[in-house]
């Protein structure tokens, strides 16, 4: 056996050899296992955490310290005396990933010989005494025979289900299928629902087979503690809440939306409403997640929805208030129910915002004036003291300041004296940056023109380091009747650095505070020289028309072929750059929403829609999936935007 005492730590040429993170050492390596092997049972999880980003990562590999430490935490990891035992494991599991998933040439030589050297111990830790430790070692099983062996030996429930799972992602032989087959019809509820996950990796058909056993297992009261204990998978530290398997139980069915909603629907009907708050929670979860990913799942949801209303659980309200309220217009038949919720002050304590303040936004998004009064007050106020309690970036949360008041132009004469009184009551208190004044000059730029009456508060952001350019964009909107304006923005052009001037320039012709030729000549003048990186607001050179046609052979993208088409007045190179953008959106190709929509619009203009075209826009107008790359409610935001854009195209 390999000496791994501390003096056998020590005397290793630690100075020589390699961590892989970069602010990491060999030294701190050094450190931590000496420290590891004088604690014994005093060691702890935290003791450990600086080894797993020194020893290995997937994209930097396995460094020679690794090896050098691979005996001591194996000696430490099969030791009864050490305290942080499981934590270990876990290491050494990592370290086995992270051999196998590196680039070869980032794979110690040495490693390889150092794991065969300590491999018999390794696959000892699957039968060690102690049940965590076994747990740990079930992703260290090599090959399907060993974990085989455990599952039929294992009588712990919390380490049976982990090697169930891993059984599952293997490759299905003859003997794993015998054994998720027995699994399935197991006396054991929580055994047979994990055995649908387990199965489902190879069999995704599984779920739906055994839909109904899925269902009376997940609101069995009789389970309800034991799972909270016992349901463990293998990468994950922590055993999953019954609400965390329901979550993972519904995700089986999503690929099939119809079926994943009647599932839903089932399971929220099974539910004790008092007993299965967390079942139902996990309902709307699920539909949430839905709701963002497919469009055809929005009118089984909506009802379901509505039912939670009134549900005594205030988290169970605050996911059907947001669900309604993202859909707006597609729930307006359901608008007197979230008027009634206005002053509902229920929350969730991990998510942002109230029952009420979702019930208000979904007022707004159907056009419902009851969402009116106070709706600005509120918004600011909410906006001011928040800090942002979501911690998922998919996970129900008020929407931005801007994407209420944005799509309420036709109510501008209403809301513009709450929005001019905050943005004094902004400028006055700090003049620092902060979401509310910048989300309200948002909101007036969207606006435009129907946004005159608060030309004083956006003229003077103009002095305001922090909000100067919006306010500029705000005034830019709001076009030639702005023009008292520009006496500020010259103030503030004064200000400065010369390559800030153009946009400057730009907002002041845009307002009529300028002559066209001297802005346009102040545009032109800073185009990218050959060989530059060609940062430039190529739309603006592209307002200016054809009075910017000098400037074409300057102009070489899609933000360049549409100022490129609008100077010249030429379809050609710019249309195939267009079409070329649309079709490789359309048929997958990548994800760069904004040049999309810069394209289509372009094309819109010019009223230049080929066949080619058409057939994709069609294509992509009539599939399920969100056009979109957000996961909370922009996704649905952004879908319906791009889908009125295709509608127009098609239209033409």
């Amino acid at each position: 056996m390999a000496d791994v005492s501390v003096q056998a730590l020590d005397a290793l040429p630690w100075e020589r050899l390699v961590a892989v993170y970069p602010t990491a050492s060999a030294k701190e390596v050094h450190r931590v296992l000496r420290h590891l092997l004088r604690s014994g049972p005093a060691s702890t999880e935290d003791d450990c955490s600086p080894l797993f980003s020194a020893l290995a990562m997937k994209e930097r590999g396995v460094g020679s310290a690794a090896t050098a430490a691979l005996p001591f935490v194996v000696a430490l990891a099969a030791d009864p005396r050490t305290g942080a035992r499981a934590t270990l494991v876990e290491l050494l599991g990592c370290l086995a990933w992270c051999a196998e998933q590196c680039a070869p040439h980032l794979l110690d030589p040495g490693w390889p010989r150092a794991w065969d050297r300590e491999r018999a111990t390794i696959q000892a830790l699957l039968t060690d005494p102690d049940p965590v430790v076994r747990r740990q070692a079930v992703p260290l099983a090599e090959g399907s025979a060993r974990l085989l062996e455990r599952w039929r030996t294992e009588q712990d429930l919390s380490v049976r289900l982990p090697v169930l799972f891993a059984l599952g992602g293997l490759p299905q032989d003859t003997g794993i299928r015998a054994v998720l087959a027995e699994a399935l019809r197991d006396d054991d509820p929580v055994v047979r629902l994990a055995a649908v996950h387990a199965a489902s990796e190879a069999d995704p058909g599984v779920a739906l087979r055994e839909r109904e056993q899925l269902l009376a297992d997940l609101v069995d009261p009789a389970v309800r503690s034991r799972r909270e204990a016992l349901w463990y998978r293998p990468d994950v530290e922590s055993p999953y809440t019954r609400e965390a398997v329901a979550f993972w139980t519904a995700v089986l069915f999503e690929d099939t939306p119809a079926e994943a909603t009647e599932f839903l629907a089932r399971l929220a009907a099974t539910a004790d409403p008092a007993e299965d708050t967390d079942l139902l929670r996990t309902v709307l979860d699920h539909s949430w997640r839905l709701l963002t990913r497919r469009r055809s799942v929005a009118p089984a949801l909506v009802p379901l929805a509505d039912g939670f209303l009134d549900h005594p659980d205030p988290a169970v309200r605050y996911r059907a208030a947001h669900l309604l309220a993202a859909l707006g217009s597609g729930a307006a038949a359901h608008a007197d129910r979230l008027a009634a919720l206005l002053d509902d002050p229920g929350e969730d304590e991990f998510l942002e915002g109230t029952v009420g303040e979702h019930a208000r936004w979904g007022l707004a998004r159907m056009d419902d004036a009851r969402a009116l009064p106070g709706l600005v007050e509120g918004l600011c106020a909410t906006w001011r003291g928040r800090q942002g309690r979501g911690y998922v970036i998919s996970d129900p949360r008020s929407p931005d300041l801007a994407d209420v008041l944005g799509p309420l132009r036709a109510h501008a004469d209403t809301l513009l004296p709450a929005v001019r009184e905050e943005l004094r009551r902004e400028l006055t208190d700090s003049g620092l940056p902060g979401s509310v004044p910048a989300d309200l000059l948002a909101t007036l730029k969207a606006w435009g023109t129907a946004a005159l009456p608060a030309l004083p508060e956006v003229t003077a952001y103009l002095a305001n380091d922090f909000r100067r350019h919006d306010a500029a964009e705000a005034l830019a909107a709001m076009g030639p009747a702005a023009v008292s304006a520009a006496p500020a923005i010259r103030e503030r052009m004064a200000l400065e650095p010369p390559e800030n001037h153009r946009w400057l320039h730009w907002v002041l012709w845009r307002i009529g505070g300028a002559d066209p030729d001297d802005s346009l000549r102040a545009l032109g003048e800073t185009l990218p020289k050959p060989g530059e990186p060609p940062y430039f607001p190529f739309g603006q050179l592209a307002d200016f028309g054809h009075r910017a046609a000098p400037y074409a052979e300057d102009v070489f993208g899609v933000e360049v072929a549409t100022a490129l088409w609008t100077v010249t007045g030429e379809s050609e190179p710019a249309r195939s750059i267009l079409e070329e953008q649309v079709l490789t959106f359309a048929s997958g190709g990548h994800e760069l929403y904004g040049l999309f929509r810069t394209a289509l619009r372009t094309l819109i203009r010019f009223r230049a829609i080929g066949p080619p075209v058409r057939d994709a826009l069609r294509a992509l107008r009539d599939q399920d999936r969100r056009i979109s790359a957000y996961g909370d409610y922009r996704a649905i935001l952004q879908d319906e935007e791009f889908r009125e854009l295709i509608d127009e195209a098609l239209a033409l």
